[in-house]
């Protein structure tokens, strides 16, 4: 592993000792690298002369005056900043230095911006064998569409088939919410350069780790792919008055408050249910006294389902539900996620350091803890802070140098 720099105070984890060189912008390879960070890895994130465009998406959807920029600050926390132009001799100098100095090389920058800047995993790993080389792509590394971009609205969501299988057939699917795809990709390469470093540790040598937005939209997908490519068919897609079941389903309470059951095993959960809602008698209905039947059925027991369900208020419905060991969740809204007792207790949030406001403030956490490691959040680093330490002994701001 790289040597540890004393001056770099980002949170110890399981990653403490190694170095990552980020060029990487918006959100996949800066989540991956984030999470890297989060687990104690020092990251230097590289950035042109204007910076990450994330750093300024407010301003790019026309929200102005944003103090903060959550959406930047989650996949960026406790990296540091060193703005180099790739473009210019000394840029690329300096990036060679960077490289050979660090364990790991995170990008999503597309192949061929990459080659151009002589920055391709071919180029680099020929020069750097040791390297883990960790690319994030849109569509993967060959093909006719490899540097086509993505983005993950386009290419895990809408070009893996999950756009169109969450909705009923005909209907426009809703709009993937931001960073959803590239927080599934940007972990499935933290696996993946995790599983590298540990090779290396034998082989001594790096090599190149890639996912793509693709390949982790249909792995997601990949139990409804698998039925059509086995069996040329799939479930379709019902809303959810017809769906096939109606014990996996979504209700509401009286008072407007919305609940999923999760009844997965339904002869055996179903007198459950009956107990709760104090209709034994349907077990003896020859529409629902099966599993079979009740499918058959569905739209006419999740039409008596929503009548008993709208009758009483929530908490008075899932204290029944508990007290009869009926399975269930809450549909949370966000402002629910953040008040829910339960994810407060799991760690889903985490406090940050004074933003720019000069107040502590919470975030989200990354989603995995470690025994023995207590996470505290690196700061978000300001635009080009920690690039003198980085530059050549004796240029021009470089430690020790006149200038």
């Amino acid at each position: 592993m790289a040597n540890a720099d004393p001056m770099h105070t980002a949170t110890t984890g399981p990653l403490d000792g190694v170095r990552i060189v980020e060029l990487g912008i918006w959100v996949a390879a800066p989540a991956a690298a984030g999470i890297c960070a989060d687990w104690g890895a020092d990251v230097i994130k590289v950035e042109a002369p204007g910076g990450d465009p994330q750093r300024s998406i407010f301003g790019a959807i026309g929200v102005r005056d944003q103090v903060g920029v959550p959406p930047f600050e989650v996949d960026n926390r406790g990296k540091r900043s060193v703005v180099l132009d790739l473009h210019s001799d000394d840029g690329t100098a300096a990036m060679e230095r960077l490289l050979g100095e660090a364990d790991v090389f995170v990008t999503n920058l597309r192949t061929a911006a990459l080659r151009r800047l002589g920055l391709d995993h071919d180029a680099v790993l020929a020069r750097l064998p040791a390297l883990v080389y960790a690319s994030i792509t849109g569509y993967g590394l060959e093909g006719p569409d490899a540097d086509r971009p993505g983005y993950d609205v386009g290419a895990f969501y809408a070009r893996s088939g999950v756009a169109d299988t969450i909705v009923p057939d005909g209907e426009y699917p809703p709009i993937l919410r931001s960073g959803f795809g590239d927080h599934v990709t940007g972990l499935s390469l933290v696996a993946g350069i995790t599983a590298k470093l540990f090779e290396r540790t034998s082989t001594g040598k790096g090599g190149l780790v890639t996912t793509s937005l693709l390949r982790n939209g249909a792995y997601a997908l990949a139990w409804d792919i698998g039925i059509q490519l086995r069996f040329g068919r799939r479930e379709e897609t019902r809303d959810r008055h017809h769906s096939g079941a109606p014990l996996v389903n979504c209700y509401r309470s009286a008072d407007g408050r919305g609940f999923w059951l999760l009844c997965v095993e339904a002869d055996r959960h179903w007198p459950k249910l009956l107990a709760a809602i104090g209709r034994a008698e349907l077990a003896d209905d020859e529409r629902f006294n099966s599993a079979h039947t009740r499918r058959r059925n569905s739209a006419a027991l999740i039409e008596v389902l929503d009548a008993e369900f709208g009758r009483a208020p929530f908490d008075e419905l899932t204290a029944r539900f508990d007290e009869a060991d009926v399975w269930w969740a809450p549909i949370n809204s966000i402002p629910d996620v953040i008040a829910d007792p339960q994810a407060r207790a799991a760690g889903v949030f985490v406090d940050m350091v004074p933003g720019a406001d000069g107040e502590p403030y919470e975030a989200v956490n990354s989603p995995v803890d470690f025994g023995g490691y207590e996470f505290t959040p690196g700061a978000v680093p300001v635009l080009g802070a920690d690039e003198p330490r980085f530059r050549a002994p004796g240029a021009p701001g470089a430690p020790g140098s006149a200038g």
